[in-house]
């Protein structure tokens, strides 16, 4: 994809998934602007924080004065109903769900035409396992606003999302079954994801909007019921 000249904004873009994202806008020639915890060459928050969020879009507004697509990708926190307190449910909505929101509000007037905003949720938006309630919450939430701002910004911006399954932030190579298991026949990894983001972009994708895409190996197309095809379940 050539992006030469193009602005993007991604949160959690210090590692990752979201590393692969920014390292693959700035290989397009985009200016890439990231916020998150962790150090990086641009803008260190907490994206949970209205007032870090107002600081980083007015930023990125002084240095590039629009932008052409927005990424929201940082990371909620993953608590389950028994230990989960309040506090850290409504921080996980914060990451999650109200931040990517807030952020698209505060650089909708800098929208480029043509921009593209790319939601990243997760394939438990769909599916889960126990102890994920915080998480699962969250992306269930980016998810459905993944659609909502798809019809309110007709004709502004397209907007989707991404569902990553399985993906080795490490480049793990797994064998046996953890690749087996895959219908894909192997474990994701985030080229998986920033490629995909980098088409959602792409002009390619002008058709595209309000669209959820799945991106997990074939995992939850699989059905899996105990003692069918070798599948067994120990209790």
């Amino acid at each position: 994809m050539e992006f030469t000249g193009k602005v993007a904004v991604v949160t959690g873009g210090a590692k990752g998934i979201g590393k692969a994202i920014c390292e693959s806008f700035k290989n397009s020639g985009a200016a890439v602007c990231v916020i998150d915890l962790l150090p990086n060459d641009y803008f260190r928050g907490d994206i949970s924080d209205k007032a870090v969020l107002e600081s980083f879009a007015a930023k990125v507004i002084a240095d590039y004065g629009r932008v052409d697509f927005i990424v929201n990708n940082a990371l909620p926190l993953m608590r389950g109903i028994n230990e989960c307190t309040y506090e850290e449910f409504e921080y996980a909505l914060k990451v999650g769900v109200t931040a990517p929101f807030y952020l698209t509000k505060l650089l909708m007037p800098y929208l480029s035409d043509g921009a593209s905003i790319v939601n990243i949720s997760s394939s438990r938006d769909r599916m889960s396992q126990p102890q994920t309630e915080s998480y699962t919450a969250a992306k269930g939430g980016i998810a459905a606003l993944t659609h909502a701002l798809a019809v309110s910004l007709s004709g502004k911006a397209r907007v989707n999302s991404i569902s990553p399954g399985w993906i080795d932030t490490s480049y793990t190579e797994y064998e046996g079954a953890d690749a087996v298991q895959q219908p894909a026949g192997r474990v994701g990894n985030p080229m998986d994801i920033a490629n995909m983001v980098m088409y959602l972009c792409s002009e390619k994708a002008g058709f595209i909007t309000g669209e959820n895409i799945c991106i997990d190996g074939g995992m939850t197309k699989q059905m899996i019921y105990h003692g069918d095809w070798g599948w067994t379940l120990d209790e």
